[in-house]
């Protein structure tokens, strides 16, 4: 049995020359989940206008059915092609009727001119047989085996695929659980190797990349809702970031994959920024959030130089740069990345951090202000007191960047031994976060909060009183969700100048986009898309 590391390395052998603009065959379709069939149709309309491919009817939504009259209507006024789904609750869906009245309506549906329907692999055998030399000529068995639990291994999900081309089915869908995104590996080994036409898809969070990537991986469909929150299966995303975020018709076997790493990671905006980026200056590339547990496992698993770069978020700064075969000097004084390179010739990973240079920058900006003569080579934030707030990756990056500049380093922690170990190493002050209150030995200090205290959902936080803050003459704050933070609210009210976590995050991400790409960064783009402009 192929180990997970050896999974994706299978899918070279899939790839094309980059001259070959061929793209993704991989369907979207639009589950329509309503209680009623006036609002099914309505939801088919949509679904179209959205862009999606197919619509799957999920007949065990409707709150009343009468089989033949609303099958013809449901199938007549689709402006798309139908799948038809009758999913029971033994399969995690809603219906808990007749088992013969259920299968009786597939069939008819068959007969109706559905273009697909669903059937689960406990009954797909007896039902085959049973439309056995009346299946219209385009018509398409779709056989499913949903596991709610977890991913089985290769060779497990091997044999179920084999259970379920037995069975006559002419698509074979698989849906697992995630527990770990290594999981959706499997997936991918499974899709790109079927010999069949193969849906697979991984539900939840970690599962994520199993319904973009299957573009590349050579997955039959997706599923994206018309609204988000309303979902067939855990982990769905919507029609409109199918398309216009992750640009998944774009998506082609020889497309690099990157993607932002943490935990949590859903709050990122590093997928709009980057794809767009991508869409605007033509590089064959997706950018997806990737929540990961184990990042040592993550890159492991996805040795494949398909899988380009990275950008790297709490709480996995530290341990990624052991990950790394080689590091930038400045990262390792640092002892924190941001950002993996894959070297395409042997796929060896190189670690940067771009974090401090887009904080400082903004920091120094803000000092200058409107004072700013553009000629002096010394830093204003030379000699001035530079207070620190959090001793993990990013706030190693910015005190080490202060350090540079000249200032006076202080760092306040929750955990005191944590500080004292910073300050030591890059030396300064150290102090724990509760004593920041009382922390006032000269005036003009400048505040950089590089934990995330304040970031939503819990935008009430704040790691200092207000009453603290009229010391200091400049506040920045790396959490950029929300751009105005509650630190940053009372700084400005106890009037300092404050840098939002949002001009930190715009300047590490043009060094991260010329390091993924090798072209320059669409700067002005990237403003606007932070700005909410475009």
């Amino acid at each position: 049995m192929d180990s997970p590391q050896d999974v994706l390395l299978a899918s070279e052998g899939l790839r094309v020359g980059v001259d070959d603009v061929r793209r993704s065959s991989t369907l979207i379709c639009a589950p329509i989940m309503a209680e009623s069939v006036d609002k099914m149709v309505v939801d088919m309309g949509n679904a179209k206008a959205l862009g999606a491919d197919l619509v799957e009817i999920r007949l065990d939504h409707l709150k009343s059915f009468n089989c033949s009259e609303h099958l013809k209507i449901l199938i007549k006024e689709s402006p798309l092609p139908t799948l038809i789904t009758y999913r029971p609750k033994w399969e995690g869906g809603q219906y808990d009727g007749d088992e013969k009245y259920r299968l009786d309506a597939l069939r008819l549906a068959m007969e109706l001119g559905a273009d697909y329907i669903d059937v689960e692999l406990q009954v797909a055998h007896a039902f085959i047989d049973s439309i056995y030399g009346k299946k219209p000529e385009k018509f398409k068995v779709i056989v499913s085996s949903h596991n709610y639990q977890e991913t089985p291994s290769v060779e497990a999900l091997g044999n179920l695929v084999a259970r379920i081309q037995a069975t006559g089915a002419d698509i074979v869908k698989i849906a697992t659980s995630a527990l770990d995104i290594t999981d959706v590996a499997r997936i991918f080994h499974i899709t790109v190797h079927s010999q069949v036409p193969t849906i697979g898809l991984v539900m939840g969070e970690r599962g994520l990349i199993s319904r973009i990537l299957c573009a590349k991986f050579g997955g039959y469909l997706t599923f994206g809702t018309l609204d988000s929150g309303i979902v067939s299966a855990p982990g769905q995303p919507t029609m409109k970031d199918i398309l216009h975020l992750y640009n998944f018709r774009q998506i082609g076997t020889d497309t690099k994959v990157f993607g932002i790493i943490g935990k949590p990671v859903s709050h990122s905006k590093s997928p709009i920024l980057h794809n767009k980026a991508f869409k605007s200056v033509g590089f064959n590339g997706v950018y997806v959030h990737l929540l990961v547990d184990d990042i040592a496992n993550f890159l492991r698993t996805y040795s494949s130089v398909d899988f380009a770069g990275f950008s790297i978020t709490i709480p996995h700064k530290e341990a990624a740069l052991k990950c790394c075969d080689e590091v930038d000097p400045v990262a390792k004084a640092i002892g924190a990345i941001n950002c993996i390179i894959r070297r395409p010739t042997d796929g060896k990973l190189f670690g940067f951090n771009t974090d401090y240079v887009g904080a400082i920058s903004a920091i120094e900006d803000g000092l200058k202000g409107s004072h700013n003569n553009g000629s002096s080579t010394v830093s204003p934030l030379a000699g001035r007191l530079f207070v620190v707030i959090g001793a993990g990756g990013a706030g190693k990056a910015l005190a080490y960047g202060a350090k540079q500049k000249g200032a006076r380093i202080a760092i306040a922690n929750r955990t005191y031994d944590r500080a004292r170990e910073l300050a030591d190493t890059i030396g300064g002050d150290a102090l724990s976060l509760a004593d920041l209150d009382n922390f006032h030995p000269e005036d003009g200090m400048i505040l950089a909060n590089t934990t995330s205290i304040g970031m939503q959902p819990k935008v009430d936080e704040t790691p200092i009183s207000k009453h603290a803050l009229g010391s200091y003459s400049l506040v920045f704050d790396a959490v950029y969700t929300p751009k105005m933070t509650r630190l940053l609210k009372e700084a400005k009210e106890a009037g300092a100048t404050v840098v939002s976590g949002l001009e930190m995050f715009i300047g590490q991400a043009y060094e991260q986009f010329e390091r993924f790409s090798g072209l320059p960064a669409p700067k002005e783009l990237f403003r606007k898309v932070m700005d909410g402009s475009l």
